[in-house]
């Protein structure tokens, strides 16, 4: 758990017309290049990370590297969503 800025503007990161509670990831960009995230159902458990490398996350992302996780598991791999 990580002590955490009182100010943080919080984004939840779901559909628009999504009406459920979630759970749902939320980020903040704090001072400096501090960015935190946590999810809805654990808001006190906050991992933080640089603007660097959400910036490299976030692009990776667009760019399909983790596309595979979306696939069907099959084997012994980690845990994937399906819907």
């Amino acid at each position: 758990m990580t002590d955490q800025p009182a100010d943080l503007t919080w984004i939840r990161a779901a559909p628009e017309d999504e009406p459920g509670p979630g759970p749902w990831i939320e980020i903040a960009f704090g001072e400096g290049d501090l960015v935190h995230l946590r999810e809805t159902s654990d808001p006190e458990n906050v991992v933080t990370t640089t603007r660097t490398k959400w910036e490299a996350f976030a692009k990776g992302v667009r760019a399909g590297e983790f596309d595979h996780f979306t696939e069907p598991a099959t084997g012994s791999g980690p845990a994937r969503v399906s819907d």
